[in-house]
């Protein structure tokens, strides 16, 4: 049986589309607040910035980990190591 070959550019093509684990240290404060449950006003107060600013930075976190929701978010932040494994315990 003959193994199929990739080229080395669909190979970066692939990788180009996973989930990156390099977050901004703002992404990595958003994401360690979404964890512990914050709203995005309590989040925002805590931070000093706008609730603005705060919805941005959760789209791009979200964004940049492909997914929809808190529950893929935790999830894709757990199994790419962004959070501790017993986060919140």
């Amino acid at each position: 049986m003959a193994r199929n070959k990739r080229s080395p550019d669909l190979r970066a093509k692939r990788r180009a589309r996973r989930p990156s684990g390099h977050l901004t240290a703002r992404q990595h404060q958003i994401l360690k607040l979404i964890a512990e449950g914050l709203t995005n006003r309590e989040m925002a107060a805590k931070l000093k910035i706008s609730i603005r600013t705060v919805e941005v930075h959760r789209y791009n976190l979200m964004h940049r980990l492909e997914v929809r929701n808190v529950a893929q978010l935790l999830h894709q932040s757990l199994k790419l190591r962004l959070l501790p494994p017993r986060f919140g315990r």
